[in-house]
């Protein structure tokens, strides 16, 4: 039977002011994790295997790409060998896209907090409200993830509906929504 998180991924304009929040709430931090994550052609879903000095896991999950809290059913397995794992799934069913980022991980109770700079992206907040470490319900996660998402400021229009690798393959780089009215507010002096 796979996992359930209730989810959201938002862009994070002020990593200090999550992460002030998260440490004043006693979150458990479990350190910064550089990984990658590399997703493999299959027919349906995604199957991505995550290599990092923390979390090294196979990881296959469905997810609706919408913008608001979302259920991610996923089945995850820790994989103690990644590099020569990686060489099998390559040779079986090809690299469709690489992520890398810098992902600071916090833990309140059974809710997952990321920090995330990835590269080619930029920055962003994600909170995962998962049944692996408590028996609740999806209403329950849900309410959860809303919850934190009111403490951290999070605006609907901060959200972001796909996954990383999906803008990565859609050729969203770096400009963020706030870049785009930062230019229109102070546009470049060129000296003429």
């Amino acid at each position: 039977m796979p996992n359930l998180n209730v989810e959201i991924k938002a862009y994070c304009f002020n990593p200090a002011r999550v992460r002030n929040y998260l440490v004043s709430k006693n979150a458990f931090f479990n350190g910064i994790d550089l990984q990658t994550d590399t997703y493999f052609h299959v027919p349906a879903a995604r199957l991505k295997l995550r290599e990092g000095n923390i979390e090294n896991n196979l990881i296959y999950y469905q997810r609706p790409d919408q913008a608001g809290p979302k259920n991610s059913s996923f089945y995850l397995t820790p994989v103690q060998d990644p590099s020569s794992l990686k060489i099998i799934l390559t040779a079986a069913l090809g690299i469709r896209v690489m992520v890398s980022k810098r992902r600071e991980i916090y833990y309140i109770d059974n809710v997952k907090f990321h920090i995330d700079e990835v590269n080619g992206l930029g920055l962003f907040v994600e909170i995962e409200a998962g049944n692996l470490l408590a028996d609740l319900s999806q209403s329950e996660l849900k309410q959860q993830c809303e919850f934190y998402m009111s403490e951290l400021g999070i605006n609907e229009e901060d959200l972001v509906e796909e996954s990383y690798s999906d803008m990565l393959l859609a050729g969203r780089t770096q400009e963020q929504p706030w870049e785009r009215s930062l230019v229109a507010a102070h546009p470049r002096d060129d000296g003429n």
